[in-house]
C-alpha cells in the first residue's frame, strides 16, 4: 500500500470514528471488497458456507416470463445470465452447498380479507406472478434445484428466512456463512441478507449475479444498502478464484 493510498484509508477510518455507527461501518465496509477471502480475512469452506439462489423462476429469469424484460437491463449490463452459468457450476464442482430460496407461487385469492397488503404484492397478485401450476412459476432450467440441493418454504414478501424453515435448514446444515445471488437485488436479495445479518450468519453479495428493476435500485442495492450489512461485496470472478477445491 502506498502513501497515498494509506493516507486514504486514515482519513476513511477517522470519518468512520467521527460518524460512528452505522454510518461509519459502511463507509469503511465500501473499502472491503474480496473474492477469495471475505472482508474479514476469512476463507471460504464447503463445510460451513452456502450459495443461496433466492426466486429462480421462469417468471424472473426465462425470455418470455412475465417480469423477465423489466429486469432484462441491468441483468445484461453486469453480465447475469453468463455470470450465473459460470458460478452455479463452480459452486457444486467445490461441493459447496447450494440453497434454493423461492417467492411464494400465486393462487388466486392469496390477499383476501388481509389486513396489510404491500402495493408491491397487490401489483404481484395483479399479473399472477410465479402463479403455481404454470409455466411462470416453474424453476428456470438451468437456474433451479438440482438433486442435492436444499429447497426451502416458499416466503411471502421479501426475507427467505420470514416465516420459512431457511435458518433451520442452514443450522442443520452446520452454515455459517451465505452467499447471495439472484433477483430482485434491492428486495428479496438484499431483505434475505439483511435479515441473515441479523441472525448471525456471515453474508456475501455476489454484485454481478442478480439484477433489479433499474440501475437506481442496483446501486441502492450494492453501493448504499449492502455495506450495511453485507461482510463482503464481490463478483463472479473473484468468489470463483476463492472457492474451495473440491477433495
Amino acid at each position: 500500500m502506498n502513501h497515498t493510498e494509506n493516507v486514504s484509508r486514515r482519513r476513511i477510518l477517522k470519518s468512520g470514528a467521527v460518524l460512528g455507527g452505522l454510518a461509519g461501518t459502511a463507509l469503511l465496509a465500501q473499502t472491503q471488497t474480496s473474492g477469495s477471502k471475505d472482508a474479514f480475512g476469512s476463507a471460504y469452506s464447503k463445510d460451513n458456507c452456502a450459495l443461496l439462489i433466492v426466486d429462480p423462476y421462469n417468471d424472473f429469469m426465462s425470455e418470455g416470463g412475465k417480469m423477465y424484460k423489466a429486469t432484462l437491463e441491468t441483468a445484461t449490463e453486469v453480465g447475469f445470465y453468463e455470470n450465473m452459468r459460470k458460478l452455479i457450476p463452480a459452486v457444486r464442482a467445490s461441493g459447496m452447498a447450494v440453497v434454493i430460496v423461492p417467492h411464494h407461487r400465486a393462487v388466486k385469492g392469496d390477499y383476501d380479507h388481509w389486513q396489510a397488503v404491500t402495493s408491491s404484492q397487490r401489483g404481484s397478485a395483479g399479473i399472477m406472478l410465479f402463479a403455481a401450476g404454470t409455466w411462470g412459476g416453474e424453476w428456470h432450467p438451468e437456474f433451479g434445484p438440482k438433486p442435492g440441493d436444499i429447497v426451502i418454504k416458499e416466503h411471502w414478501a421479501q426475507s427467505g428466512f420470514a416465516n420459512t424453515d431457511l435458518d433451520q435448514q442452514l443450522k442443520q446444515h452446520g452454515i455459517r456463512k451465505v452467499i447471495l445471488v439472484g433477483f430482485i437485488a434491492n428486495t428479496c436479495v438484499e431483505s434475505t441478507g439483511r435479515y441473515a445479518m441479523e441472525l448471525g450468519y456471515h453474508v456475501t453479495l455476489v454484485k454481478d449475479a442478480t439484477a433489479a428493476f433499474s440501475k437506481d435500485a442496483m446501486h441502492a442495492a450494492h453501493v448504499v444498502n449492502g455495506p450495511t450489512y453485507a461482510h463482503a461485496i464481490t463478483t463472479t470472478l473473484a468468489l470463483i478464484e476463492g472457492l474451495p477445491k473440491k477433495s
